[in-house]
């Protein structure tokens, strides 16, 4: 499957407007972009508030280029990301590790796979998805290192993470974005499709499969040590 970025959203611009109160200013991208270095060339922050970056996901194998550029990301950036990614709450982790301790197929990849804590409400009728925020991540700390061993790509939520699961993201070149709280019935205008793929009696709670679309998020623990919650 192949993705575009397109360099403005006019469609969405109530929603650009609603969460510029939280990110940096959208910068003009071309149709197709890669996630490249900070926009000064260094690797330490620069204070000012640099321009929004934006990253696509694709299929990967064996920790492909999106991995990659996901370690040029450090705390504080901006992105906007596009691209499939999974939804996966407490009920699914325990499923998904029952699954890993049988040694049975998982309901995605998990190498190289993004993961949006998040257990979306029902769908209105015309509508993609339902209301689609994020959950607190700390519950999920138990599960996520051993994720991150087997090549897990990102993870989306919100709040803190544990030691452990920091240690994990630099261990394996990931990192950890935060999206806006409170904010789940807007985040929806930035998410085009969704599919239930596993455990669909677990309702809300269920596995689905996601398209993003230019969905705002902030880099809160990066690969090289950076956590925004210890700052």
């Amino acid at each position: 499957m192949g993705f575009t970025l397109r360099s403005s959203a006019h469609s969405q611009s109530n929603i650009w407007n609603f969460f510029g109160s939280f990110f940096a200013k959208k910068e003009q991208i071309s149709s197709r972009i890669t996630c490249t270095a900070r926009p000064d060339g260094s690797g330490a922050r620069n204070d000012r508030l640099q321009p929004a970056r934006c990253v696509r996901t694709e299929p990967l194998h064996a920790r492909g280029s999106f991995c990659r550029r996901l370690r040029s990301r450090i705390v504080r950036d901006t992105v906007y990301l596009s691209g499939i990614v999974y939804t996966s709450r407490d009920a699914a982790h325990k499923r998904i590790f029952e699954l890993i301790n049988k040694g049975a197929a998982l309901p995605y990849d998990i190498n190289g796979a993004v993961q949006y804590f998040a257990g979306p409400t029902p769908t209105p009728k015309g509508l993609a998805i339902g209301s689609c925020g994020p959950t607190t991540s700390s519950r999920m700390d138990v599960f996520s290192p051993k994720l991150l061993d087997m090549g897990l790509g990102a993870m989306i939520g919100k709040g803190p993470r544990s030691d452990e699961v920091c240690k994990a993201i630099v261990r394996n070149g990931s990192v950890y974005f935060c999206a806006v709280g409170g904010a789940g019935a807007l985040a929806s205008k930035c998410i085009k499709s969704c599919e239930v793929i596993a455990f669909s009696e677990l309702g809300c709670e269920s596995v689905k499969k996601l398209e993003f679309c230019e969905f705002p998020l902030t880099v809160a623990i990066d690969c090289h040590g950076g956590n925004l919650f210890k700052q």
